[in-house]
Order: structure tokens, then sequence, then C-alpha cells
């Protein structure tokens, strides 16, 4: 059964690691997807081509999502070419890890840039078009860091608890509109990043979960395609905790 057939989707940030995973289930069940990259020219058009093989309509665009400009163009360019917009993944994100005492200010302007105000750019641009349409799915993607905080991260978990908060909001403003708004918030996924860390250090990340494992990326792709199925029809306004009961 294919849950999104023939449904519009925009992930942000998908040339890799959990944006690349949503991406390709995505396509797997059915829908077309518009998928952003900053740099990494090569493996976004190496997704496109894959996932076109599977039968969807696809495409990759380089877009800025801190842009507020860049957005807005971003989904017009969008709405050309795939004629609606079901489903906005707000998943585009960076770190820059620091104590407090050693963070600089551009370290923390950028990552409230990148991870923050990317989705109130993005939910912004693409609100017209979701209300015209009565329905929509918004799913932003937050972090347990950003409801438990982390030493060292405060920049990331400000941005991170801020997307909480935003999504909330919005599933308050649009809900009258059968447009949902979900957040969820990962625990620690195992991706290209995580590959270059020491062996001991992942796996003291796994002796510390309940499932005794990290999670992958298709593990929150799955808690996407619910979040944007009809599946999940009667939920909006939640964050949804994907990390092997760490948190617990």
């Amino acid at each position: 059964m294919r849950l999104l057939e023939g449904k519009n989707v925009i992930v942000t940030g998908a040339s890799r690691g959990i944006g690349k995973g949503i991406a390709e289930v995505f396509a797997a069940h059915g829908a077309n997807v518009a998928f952003t990259y900053s740099s990494s020219e090569a493996p976004a058009l190496e997704l496109e081509k894959e996932l076109i093989s599977k039968g969807v309509k696809a495409k990759a665009y380089k877009s800025n999502a801190a842009s507020f400009s860049e957005s807005e163009d971003l989904v017009a360019k969008i709405l050309e070419d795939f004629e609606g917009i079901d489903v906005l993944i707000n998943n585009a994100g960076i770190t820059k890890d620091n104590l407090l005492m050693r963070m600089g200010e551009a370290d923390f302007d950028t990552v409230i840039e990148i991870n923050l105000k990317s989705v109130f750019n993005m939910t912004k641009a693409v609100q017209r078009t979701m209300l015209k349409q009565r329905k929509g799915s918004i799913i932003n993607m937050s972090s347990v860091v950003g409801v438990k905080g982390n030493a060292g991260q405060a920049n990331y978990a400000a941005s991170k608890a801020g997307m909480i908060g935003f999504t909330k909001s919005i599933a308050l403003e649009l809900g009258s509109r059968n447009i949902r708004c979900n957040a969820i918030a990962p625990g620690f996924i195992e991706t290209e990043m995580t590959a270059k860390l020491d062996d001991k250090v992942v796996q003291g990340w796994r002796d510390g979960i309940p499932l005794k494992r990290g999670g992958s990326p298709e593990d929150i792709a799955n808690a996407c395609l619910f979040f944007a199925s009809d599946l999940s029809g009667y939920i909006t306004g939640q964050v949804l905790n994907v990390d092997g009961g760490m948190l617990t």
C-alpha cells in the first residue's frame, strides 16, 4: 500500500542523511519529491535520478533555507514544476557545537538562522498554497536536544526548542483550515556524519539507549510518513520522540 500516491512533497536539506532517507521512503510510497540542497550538487543530482527511477516526479533545487527571499523563490519554482504542495518537511539543519564560554556570536546566529529561521521562511512560503487547498501537513525536524538540552549545544538546543514552540503555534493557527503541523525529535541517528566518530564514542551512545542501538534515517522517515499521510489525520501540534527510549 502506497500511502502518499500522487502527493507533492518538499523536503529541505535532503542530499544526505535523514533528509535523503525521507525522500527515498516518500518516493517509494508514491510521492512526488521536490528537495533542496545547499552545496552538495553531485549527491543531490544522483538522488534525483534515484527517485525518478521509482516512477515518481522528483527535482533537486539549490537553495539557502535561511534566506527569506530564496525560500519564496524556491516555493514559486516548485509550484510551477509540481502544481501543488501537500507536505512540507523542514529538515535543513547544521551544528556548530561549543561550550558557551567559547561559542562565538556568529556560531550562535548561523545555527539559529539555518535551523530555526528556515522553518519560518519555508512555512510562510507554503502557507498560502495550503490555505487555498484547505489541506496540508507540515513536519518540523526538531531533536531530543530541543526537549532536554545538552551541554555544548546551547545554540542547537535553542534552535530545536524554538522549532517545537513554532510547531505548536502553527498547529493552532492553521488547524481550522485542515493544515496540520507536527514535530519529530530524533535521538542518536546513525548517518554519514556519525560514521566518522570513534567506535567507542558510538558504542557509548548505544549503551545509553534502552533499545541498545542507534536509529537509522529510515526510522525517522517512517515517522515522517505517518505524519504526512492520512494515518495521522487527527493529530496536530505534537512532538514525537524517535529515540529508542533515550528520553524515557
